[in-house]
């Protein structure tokens, strides 16, 4: 079998068989859940925004500080004590902690305090739960397969987000936030029912190895951060997902809307702007999950980049607001195909004894590359306008993707395949 590092080419299958159906069961559970967070989330931050802007900025910090913190402790602890076991334990705690915030708010209503311990408990949980549900995809799902899933978890989860802030409005128009937190409670109960059916494939996911327990969590991490940083598949599509998430991720987020106000066009243009980026999104995730990556994916998450990187070019240059909304769509599109092909390679990069810590890894380099790049984009468009920020972020995306593909490491890459357990990427151990 070859590792993600080979450069021989691989062929896909001409058949496509159908996903596991353990897959499938797990994948409409957290997808129904991710619906019903958020609706959650919509509730918590209307509830915050009425006690003002300061209020619910630090409801929203209480959020991300502590899973920002302790990502690489969660990504740890998924690898040592298993990712199923993981998850059972985050729905656990996250369906009592959404029964006694709907709870409370009935009793007390919305105080600043109830809205940010629930923050705060949202936020540490997620530090381990993401790790682990990032991993479990490459546990249910053969390798050779794992691309098409993955690719249909992430429109099930844009379909998810698209669903519940809506949801999170009726809700909370109809009973408050202690029914939006009554929903995410079933959602939760929804899928601990799914994971107690679903059993991983891998042992690692229920059993760590042994040296898994004798090392410290504090060496777990460093040998996590370590082959990420000595592995060359890894290091290069890591740095590559930071280059992609700085450019691409403030798109919708922050710059879209500072667009449509400059150019006054409106809050429902600039509604439309990010729905059209959705739309792209999940019309390149579905043609993924129903086709399949290019046969050289490091040159499909290339030229994923450079398409979003013209549709931002797009934006940037858009006469009228409809104009905006299809480079939205085009730069939506660019970024599916990108996350479809260059997720599935780095999580079937890793070996098995180190999944979550590599999904740990990816989503601190995310967050903490739309940090700098929020701030920093705000600040230019303060200065230069929205347009040149967002003349830079498609500049940004253009010279990432051409650096990808005059990569050897990645323009060589055919789909990935799984890789033998092993503690150091350079040698690889006896194979399952």
């Amino acid at each position: 079998m070859a590792s993600p590092g080979t450069t021989e080419s691989t062929t896909l299958p001409s058949s496509r068989p159908v996903l596991p159906r353990p897959y499938l069961y797990w994948l409409a559970g957290t997808r129904a859940s991710a619906a019903g967070d958020a609706a959650l989330s919509f509730a918590l931050g209307w509830a915050a925004g009425a006690h003002g802007g300061q209020a619910a900025a630090l409801v929203l910090t209480a959020i991300t500080l502590p899973r920002t913190v302790l990502l690489l402790l969660g990504g740890a602890v998924g690898d040592r004590v298993g990712a199923w076991r993981v998850m059972i334990t985050g729905d656990l705690t996250m369906l009592v902690a959404v029964l006694a915030l709907a709870v409370a708010a009935r009793h007390w209503g919305t105080p600043p305090w109830l809205l940010l311990g629930c923050a705060a408990v949202v936020g540490t949980v997620d530090a381990f739960y993401l790790p682990a549900i990032g991993s479990m995809p490459r546990r249910l799902v053969p390798e050779d397969q794992l691309p098409r899933a993955l690719a249909l978890g992430q429109a099930g989860g844009q379909i998810a987000g698209l669903l519940g802030a809506p949801l999170g409005a009726v809700l909370v128009a109809t009973a408050g936030l202690s029914g939006a937190a009554l929903v995410d409670a079933g959602s939760f109960a929804v899928v601990l029912a799914v994971l107690l059916r679903v059993r991983p494939t891998t042992a690692t996911a229920r059993r760590p190895p042994a040296a898994a327990h004798r090392e410290s969590l504090f060496a777990g991490i460093a040998g996590g951060v370590r082959l990420a940083a000595t592995d060359p598949v890894l290091r290069a599509a890591l740095l590559l997902t930071a280059a992609a998430a700085a450019g691409l991720l403030p798109a919708a987020s922050l710059l879209g809307p500072l667009l449509a106000r400059a150019a006054g066009w409106g809050p429902g243009t600039a509604g439309l702007v990010a729905a059209g980026q959705g739309a792209g999104i999940l019309l390149a995730t579905l043609l993924a999950a129903r086709r399949g990556p290019l046969r050289r994916i490091g040159v499909g998450a290339s030229l994923g980049l450079a398409l979003a990187a013209a549709g931002l070019a797009g934006l940037a240059t858009s006469p009228t607001a409809m104009a905006a909304v299809a480079a939205a769509a085009v730069t939506g599109a660019g970024s599916g195909m990108f996350a479809c092909h260059l997720g599935p390679l780095i999580l079937a990069g890793a070996p098995d004894t180190h999944l979550a810590r590599v999904q740990s890894l990816l989503t601190l380099v995310q967050s903490a590359a739309l940090v700098v790049a929020n701030n920093v984009l705000g600040r230019l468009t303060n200065t230069a306008g929205a347009r040149t920020a967002l003349a830079l972020c498609a500049a940004l995306g253009c010279a990432a993707a051409l650096t990808a593909l005059a990569s050897p490491t990645l323009r060589r890459l055919s789909p990935p395949r799984r890789r033998a357990a092993s503690p150091r990427p350079t040698h690889p151990g006896p194979r399952r």
